[in-house]
């Protein structure tokens, strides 16, 4: 089933992309690669020299020195900040390093960008292409837990998360990173709360203090970096312990043996398993930086692998966005296809699976709470490819601390909803007075919002006769047309007929049924079939 969706190729041109920054106050001290697609950055430690960075180019910038840094990027750039963990200096890169980015890798790049703030699982490229490209030494075991009294990713993956946004996205944020060593308060800043706040809500919510919850976090890290072969020091660094004995301590009281005992363990007893997705990106970031301490290195594989989620739930809505190939998304029974330049609103409370097919990538767009926005089936729209940049841009943002000053996360409701309205504009009768098109416009990027469909707004008189003159029917009769015009669409694309009564503005089914059939001479579920048939 193709997702309900406008027809048209994406319409208009993209907004242009703002100047961003990212900062000491606006993120936590780790090692940090950023990599430049388009456009320019500069980068500053400390009161050190700036070093700027053009399209194609990347930097390695230690966690050493961050007490003053900035990293700021002109109108028009897209720059991917990628993170690896704290282990990763191990490699010896403890100054600000500037590299090269083949052309071939920078596809790898943004789906390692994708694996660390999805819960997709895979790597970039398979374990076998990156060793053959990158001449590794040698497989890491990936033998699984579980053996014995040995500790268990899942008890970690199925731990309570907090509800409330601000704590959410603190979870989240340590789920991705369990090695930020922020304070409540600095977590607080960011993300616009107080600490008392913070401290409640983890409490009520999880049943566990902050503290307590987020000790939890480093040790369900652990688990899964010892199980992928990293070593108790690497270990300890990446999940956020500053030596190797307090790792020891905690593991042990937590789990009855130590880290090494538990490796010993996996040793024994070695066997095929599945890299965890937070595992999963932290070594794709280790062949990063092989790759970029190489000055020969060589073209990339051609082909990315395919890749999914588990399946899960979200309590928000989520917008994905197919930035290359296809994929699907998986609703207990229902089979929505996700094509090239389209993005999806993945509806929140319901659990699915997202996947990707073989040479595809994906990004996460933004959110949107169910009071922000009412949807129980997916929705989506189509992008053309002069959007690339921009939403790139808006996955950045949303996902990381590199953002405008004045950067909104509703910004991408808005966004969707503009070119939702862009594209019904083109199945109908347009007025072409700059007012009365205004008011079209609005009418249908409010179609199916929550507060209706604008008919409650008073134009003028110019308005109306705009509307009349130029499209041949009256403001009324045209807002009936569009809404028809546009429950045709979700029909056809497989919604149910209730869902089409809500997302159009009727309030109960028997209302939409009777306006359906008086325009179309047929009833919602009677054109549906019919429009079945017809593509069978």
């Amino acid at each position: 089933m193709v997702v309900p969706s406008s027809f048209a190729a994406g319409a208009g041109d993209p907004p242009p992309i703002p100047a961003a920054r990212l900062g000491s106050a606006h993120s936590p001290v780790r090692p940090l690669l950023l990599w430049v697609r388009t456009g320019a950055a500069q980068v500053r430690l400390d009161s050190g020299p700036v070093l700027r960075l053009r399209a194609g180019e990347g930097a390695w910038i230690p966690a050493d020195g961050w007490a003053e840094r900035a990293i700021v990027t002109e109108p028009g750039t897209v720059a991917f900040p990628l993170w690896p963990h704290a282990g990763v200096g191990a490699w010896g890169l403890s100054d600000l390093t500037r590299f090269d980015v083949p052309s071939g890798w920078q596809d790898w790049l943004i789906q390692l960008f994708n694996l660390q703030v999805t819960p997709f699982s895979g790597r970039g490229y398979s374990p076998e292409a990156v060793e053959e490209l990158l001449r590794r030494p040698g497989p890491r075991s990936t033998a699984p837990a579980g053996v014995g009294r040995s500790p268990r990713s899942e008890r970690f993956a199925a731990a309570v998360m907090p509800r409330a946004l601000g704590a959410r996205a603190v979870a989240e944020e340590l789920i991705r990173d369990p090695a930020l060593d922020l304070t409540v308060e600095q977590w607080a800043v960011r993300v616009l709360s107080g600490a008392r706040t913070l401290r409640r809500d983890f409490l009520a919510d999880t049943g566990l203090t902050f503290e307590q919850w987020r000790l939890l976090c480093r040790l369900g890290a652990a688990v899964e970096f010892l199980a992928a072969g990293y070593d108790v020091d690497q270990v300890a660094a990446r999940v956020g312990f500053a030596s190797r004995n307090g790792l020891t301590r905690a593991f042990k009281g937590r789990f009855g043996l130590t880290p090494h005992e538990f490796g010993r363990q996996l040793s024994a007893r070695p066997g095929a398993g599945t890299l965890t997705q937070r595992a999963a990106a932290a070594q794709q970031t280790d062949d990063l930086m092989r790759m970029m301490r190489r000055s020969d290195a060589p073209a990339a594989p051609e082909l990315l692998p395919a890749a999914s989620t588990p399946s899960h739930t979200n309590d928000i809505h989520v917008l994905s966005w197919m930035y290359r190939g296809s994929g699907y998304l998986d609703i207990g029974d229902q089979h929505y296809e996700r094509e090239r330049g389209v993005a999806t609103w993945i509806p929140a409370e319901m659990e699915h699976v997202t996947g990707l097919r073989e040479n595809s990538v994906s990004l996460p767009l933004g959110n949107a709470s169910t009071a922000d926005l009412q949807l129980t089936v997916p929705l989506q729209v189509r992008f053309s490819p002069a959007w690339d940049d921009y939403l790139m841009f808006c996955s950045i943002s949303a996902r990381s601390g590199l953002r405008p000053d004045d950067h909104n996360p509703r910004h991408v409701l808005d966004l969707f909803a503009d070119q939702v309205a862009a594209q019904r504009a083109l199945s109908l009768p347009m007025p072409t007075d700059p007012c009365a098109r205004a008011v079209a416009m609005e009418c249908l990027r409010r179609i199916g919002t929550p507060g209706g469909t604008h008919d409650d707004v008073d134009v003028g008189a110019e308005i109306h006769r705009a509307f009349r003159d130029e499209t041949g029917m009256t403001l009324g009769r045209w807002r009936y047309a569009a809404r028809m015009r546009i429950a045709r669409d979700l029909l056809a694309g497989g919604a149910p007929p209730s869902a089409v009564a809500r997302r159009t503005g009727y309030a109960h089914l028997s209302t939409f049924s009777a306006a359906f059939s008086r325009f179309h001479g047929l009833s919602p579920r009677d054109y549906q079939q019919r429009e079945s048939e017809r593509n069978q």
